[in-house]
């Protein structure tokens, strides 16, 4: 079963610095891209960025998380992370990590963690 696992999520101050964890609970970890997702209150769905099974590209949404959030994986660890820096208000919400296929990692990823909240406050 292809479960992915989030941690890391908490509260914390805008400025602050925070790092998920995603745990992958399959084995050979390395067959899918890994992407992080977040769903603000009273918002849909975002893609954050992903980063491919390679562990050679990353890509996120758009240049203003480019810089501030970073990606990144550790096979060996069955761990994909995501840093959080600067972070402000307009950031809070819950962060989803997922895995699937290079087409669909982007939209549609096959398989979704539970979610972890992250919560700045001012």
């Amino acid at each position: 079963q292809v479960q992915p696992v989030e941690s890391g999520g908490g509260a914390v101050q805008a400025g602050d610095s925070l790092t998920l964890s995603c745990l992958a609970s399959w084995r050979s970890f390395g067959i899918y891209a890994m992407a992080w997702f977040r769903q603000a209150p009273g918002k849909e769905r975002e893609f954050v960025g992903f980063i491919s099974r390679s562990n050679l590209n990353t890509y996120y949404a758009d240049d203003f998380m480019k810089g501030r959030f970073t990606i990144s994986r550790d096979n060996a660890k069955n761990t994909v992370y995501l840093q959080m820096n600067s972070l402000k208000p307009e950031d809070t919400a819950v962060y989803y990590c997922a895995a699937g296929t290079p087409v669909r990692i982007t939209s549609s990823p096959e398989f979704w963690g539970q979610g972890t909240q992250v919560t700045v406050s001012s």
